[in-house]
């Protein structure tokens, strides 16, 4: 099992192990329409490769992070991440969070925001209190929303709604010296495994 940067030849069995994961309503839903017609964040996007018993690829697993505004504040969206059904609880899932929260950082990104189970994300940092003064534009368990600072104080203040981000860009991205240090990296929580996890994907 390796994990790797997505390529486009990956889309198409992509879509699918999102429909199985899912299913076709997945596209209904808030976090959905916000990534419409919106370009993902290529750098950020993992999947994670098998082989077969003749060598050809199996796609098992994929993570995808998409642009936002948070009023007026840019940020990054998690989701969706989905893992093959028969490995679903063996860490396969937490590995890629990890990968890619790592490749964030080292690129420049100061926060994410995600909707999903707080009792599985808090382990990597997400929590509500980070959210609490954010909107979602349509129907969304808003316990469910939850906040990630990949710089200390990123979020301090952040509030309104989340939308897209406007045709004309912005950028999310700092000048690469700006980037939080690795002293700093090194102390957070979904830091722990860095090196394991990058062993294991080598």
């Amino acid at each position: 099992m390796i994990i790797t940067v997505e390529q486009p030849k990956h889309a198409c069995v992509i879509e699918a192990l999102l429909d199985a994961s899912f299913g076709p309503d997945r596209f209904k839903k808030t976090a959905y329409r916000l990534r419409d017609g919106i370009d993902s964040i290529p750098e950020l996007n993992l999947v994670a490769i098998d082989h077969d018993e003749h060598g050809h690829e199996v796609l098992r697993g994929t993570i995808r992070y998409w642009p936002i505004m948070v009023g007026a504040t840019p940020s990054i969206m998690l989701g969706p991440i989905a893992v093959s059904g028969d490995l679903q609880g063996g860490g396969l899932g937490s590995k890629m969070i990890r990968m890619s929260l790592n490749k964030a950082v080292a690129l420049g990104y100061k926060s994410v925001i995600l909707v999903g189970d707080a009792p599985y994300y808090e382990r990597f940092g997400f929590t509500r209190a980070l959210t609490m003064g954010m909107q979602m534009p349509g129907p969304v368990d808003m316990n469910r929303l939850l906040g990630l600072e990949l710089v200390d104080g990123a979020l301090d203040g952040v509030a309104g709604m989340i939308g897209r981000v406007p045709p004309q860009g912005v950028t999310l991205v700092p000048e690469i010296e700006e980037a939080a240090p690795l002293s700093f990296l090194f102390s957070r929580t979904w830091r722990d495994r860095m090196w394991s996890d990058a062993a294991s994907a080598a």
